[in-house]
Formats: C-alpha cells, structure tokens, sequence
C-alpha cells in the first residue's frame, strides 16, 4: 500500500515536472515569435516611411517643375536617368534684402528666402555665361570631367574645387555613399580616398548624358585667396610629405639668395607665385589645389545649375540640399568645428590680413603676370582683382590702379593633374 502511494506521488510529481517545461518550451517559443512579429511590424513601417518620403519628394519636385512652365522629356527606355532639371534662369522670382541662412538654423525657412537665393544664383549663371561668350571659352576648354562626382540616387553632380571648401562636400558626398557620420568623424582616411570608392571618377560620355537630368554645381573662391590657401596649406611649412619634392624644386629654379629662419627648406610666396608663372608659361599641368576653375571644371562647356559661392556657402549649400530634397540626409550633420571654420572663411576678416601679408611679397610686373593666369576666373565668376593693387610692392601704384588691364593669356588647353 505505502509502496502504491510512493509511486503514484513519484509519477504526479514526473507529470507536474514535464508540465512546467512543455510550458517554458513554449513560452519561449511564444516569446521568439513575438519578437520576430514586432521586428517585422517595426521593418514594414520604416519601409513605407521611406517610401512614402521618396514619393513626397518625387511629388515636390514635379509640382515646381510644372509651375515653372517646364516640360519635362521622357529619359530613354532602359535608362536610370531622371527628368531634366529645370535651370535656374527659366523662371523669374522675386527677392529680398539681408538674407541670412546657416546650417544650423534659427529661422524657419520660408519660399520668400528660397526665392531671394534663386534669384541670386540665377543672375550667377546668365554673367558666367555673357563672359562666355564674350571670350568664345567654351571652344577653348572642352569639358573635363576628372573632378566630377556623379550620385545618380540622390540626383547630384558637383564638381569639386580644390580649397573652395570642398572638404565640406566631400563629408556630404561620403554621406551620400552611405558611410556612418560616427565613422566619417574618427576616420583617419582621406575624404577624397573614401568618396571615390563611392563615386569614382566618370568618363566624358556618363557626365554629358547624366548632366540635364541631375542637379549640377560646383562652388568657386576669389582666385587669389585660393593661391594664398594652397601655398599656406601645401608649401609653406612642408609640412606635406607629398609637396616636399615640389618645394624642393621651387628652391633649387628660383631661390638667388640663402634665407634665415623657417622659410630655409620651404619657397617663400613669392618664389611659389614665380613657380605658377613659369609653369603656365610652359603649358604644363597646374595641381589641383591652385588650377584655374576655369580648366579645371570647364563651367564654359559645362552648363552648371548652381554657382555657389564661398563667401555665401552655407548658405548656397542649403538651397543645394533643399532643391535635391535631401534635408533628411545632409541638413545639421556638419561637425561644430567645421561650421565654425566655414562661417570663418565668409566672414573674411583674416583673409584680408593675410592677402595683404602674402601678396606684398610680389611687385607690379609679377602680380600682372599672376594675373593673366587666373584673369577669367576673376571674371566668370565676378571677383574684383583691382583692390589687390594696394597690397603689392608700391612701384607705380597710382598707375596700377587706373590701368584695365586686358587679358593677355597665352589660352593653352591644359588639364589639372597631380605632380
């Protein structure tokens, strides 16, 4: 009897016991499930988010085209190409005074400011393309699309003007190319390097087809600012390893007389400008980080959308971005360091300083010669290089300042490479 009751107790107490894991089995089971139904739910609704965002922009973009008055073509069967863009001088737009916009806004961003800008970049475009053809350039400099970047997804070609705060854009493009902001901040890569795994450098005949249908811009700099920023980036400390040979061989052409101090081993501004003289002189390729823009991007045979400038670029940048409808991506992602070195640079003031520091290096007759190098960019892009004759030596000032100096440039057909 006792031994009856043991076994049927040893037996409850088995069928309790496979009870209770039947039932862990299950719940953890049941718990899986769930999890893998709300991350499906979670991965549906981000989709049709993403999707939905595509559409509204799709839709934002056709409404201002068809208000515009511009009929869109129809790409070709098979094709990845988009509708033409509009340019900017096909519509007539109001403006405003005093606009003022920055990447980290504290206004809300309004059409009336969005019109004032258009308005702007509009007038841009129409004086490049009178000095155009005033001078015939778009014969004389056939496109070069080296330094171009084509982002077919996001609708974007820009050509990248070295020291005209390209390394702004190349953070921007390597967005694009779906690199991690985090990543983009700690890396000890090149941004050039890392863009062009993403976007590697097109052929002539990719950049003509894609150019009417993709929004197209580049971003300029008064000539002589870019100089005294490659100098003092590239050659004035040797600093560079790469540019070492380069100061190298500017000492050994142009140095007559040994030199004290710090500028012993590297060239002094004015034995760089003598460098940039001779080279152009001789019809060779000029680095990229002083080219002429007008060599370089070929804006001349290249019908640009945008013309952003440095001294408004934060402001340009985000008219770029709202056009292509990439608020999302590219809006407020700039590091603080870099929107206080860009705000910097457009107001100007230690530019001024330094400008007159380098450039009274060099004299009347050396300046006129610099200036024939870099004389259309001044003008497609309406810079005024008359204001640099107070800086240089004073050898006939007063008549350097009365003097219209008329291009005289030997216009040699060369292309921006490395050294």
């Amino acid at each position: 009897m006792l031994l009856t009751r043991t076994v049927g107790q040893q037996n409850s107490f088995l069928s309790i016991t496979m009870h209770i894991r039947m039932y862990m089995w299950y719940d953890r089971h049941i718990q899986g499930s769930i999890k893998l139904i709300i991350f499906l739910l979670v991965a549906v609704f981000y989709v049709t988010f993403l999707c939905r965002e595509s559409q509204t922009a799709y839709e934002l973009n056709k409404v201002k085209a068809e208000s515009s008055g511009v009929v869109h073509l129809q790409p070709q069967t098979g094709s990845k190409l988009k509708p033409p863009i509009p340019k900017l001088d096909s519509v007539e737009l109001p403006g405003i005074n005093n606009v003022i916009t920055t990447f980290n806004p504290v206004y809300e961003y309004s059409e009336e400011i969005h019109a004032a800008i258009e308005k702007e970049l509009k007038q841009r475009n129409l004086h490049l393309r009178e000095v155009c053809e005033r001078y015939q350039l778009q014969f004389v400099y056939p496109p070069n699309p080296r330094e171009f970047f084509i982002s077919h997804g996001h609708s974007l070609i820009w050509c990248n003007v070295f020291k005209a705060a390209s390394s702004t854009w190349l953070y921007y493009f390597n967005i694009l190319g779906g690199y991690n902001v985090k990543f983009l901040q700690q890396i000890v890569y090149q941004p050039l390097e890392l863009a062009r795994k993403r976007f590697p450098r097109p052929e002539l005949p990719e950049l003509l087809e894609s150019l009417p249908y993709l929004l197209s811009f580049l971003f300029v700099r008064d000539p002589f600012e870019r100089i005294v920023s490659g100098y003092r980036n590239k050659l004035e400390d040797c600093k560079n390893s790469y540019y070492k040979s380069l100061a190298k061989r500017i000492i050994k052409r142009f140095r007559k007389h040994p030199i004290a101090g710090r500028t012993k081993k590297c060239p002094t501004f004015q034995e760089f400008v003598q460098y940039l003289i001779e080279q152009h002189k001789q019809g060779k390729p000029f680095d990229e980080h002083w080219a002429p823009i007008y060599s370089f991007c070929t804006p001349c045979s290249i019908e640009f959308n945008i013309i952003g400038k440095l001294e408004t670029f934060a402001r340009d940048s985000e008219f770029i971005i709202r056009e292509a409808g990439l608020e999302y991506l590219l809006l407020d992602k700039l590091p603080k360091n870099k929107l206080s070195r860009i705000g910097n640079l457009a107001k100007g003031g230690k530019t001024n300083i330094l400008m007159k520091i380098y450039l009274s290096e060099i004299n009347r007759t050396t300046f006129d010669q610099l200036l024939n190098i870099y004389r259309w960019d001044f003008e497609l892009f309406d810079y005024d290089f008359k204001k640099y004759y107070d800086y240089i030596i004073p050898d006939v000032v007063e008549d350097a300042k009365n003097a219209t100096l008329k291009p005289t440039m030997d216009v040699k057909n060369y292309t921006a490479t490395k050294m």
